[in-house]
């Protein structure tokens, strides 16, 4: 138990996050997982200060029926603290460990993955020709649906592409 206490209070909670790339669902568990640890630590510590004895001679000193005090002092002797069985709890914080762990893990692994489809898409641009070097049949190639729309327009007896001269004018006058 203070081995796990040491290791929490070296912990940097704030580093955590940033250093994993946690988010979503992930992140928000472990800030709510540092809240509980924090109230926790703060409750104990609030308690530990406390004093742990009772005076019970001062208590007599200052009523007049001792017998109250004496009652009270034999029930406080006799007291024995309730025992919490606290298994179902650690069960409970292993299972959000491992939660944790899958959430983490699957992160991991888009995150990989989209890492590599951004490699391999800066590799195909840095790899690319300049697009003036670039021939019709490379372009049709590339891309297909250029040959089935100009096979469409040429089918239906069109030659020109719709919008062209409203948008580039009509260079026939030269």
């Amino acid at each position: 138990m203070a081995v796990g206490r040491n290791t929490a209070l070296k912990l940097d909670w704030s580093k955590i996050g940033s250093s994993l790339g946690l988010k979503g669902s992930t992140a928000q568990a472990l800030s709510q997982f540092k809240k509980r640890n924090d109230d926790a630590r703060r409750r104990v510590q609030l308690l530990s200060e406390q004093p742990q004895t009772v005076d019970f001679g001062a208590y007599r000193s200052q009523l007049r029926n001792g017998a109250v005090v004496d009652e009270i002092e034999r029930a406080f002797a006799h007291f024995k603290p309730r025992t919490y069985d606290v298994g179902r709890q650690l069960k409970a914080i292993e299972a959000f460990e491992q939660q944790a762990l899958r959430n983490a893990q699957d992160t991991k692994a888009v995150v990989d993955k989209e890492l590599q489809d951004l490699d391999k898409t800066l590799r195909n641009i840095e790899e690319a020709r300049p697009f003036e070097d670039l021939t019709v049949d490379e372009v049709a190639a590339a891309s297909p649906e250029i040959d089935r729309r100009t096979e469409a327009l040429v089918s239906n007896g069109r030659w020109q592409v719709p919008g062209y001269k409203e948008k580039f004018g009509d260079l026939s006058l030269l």
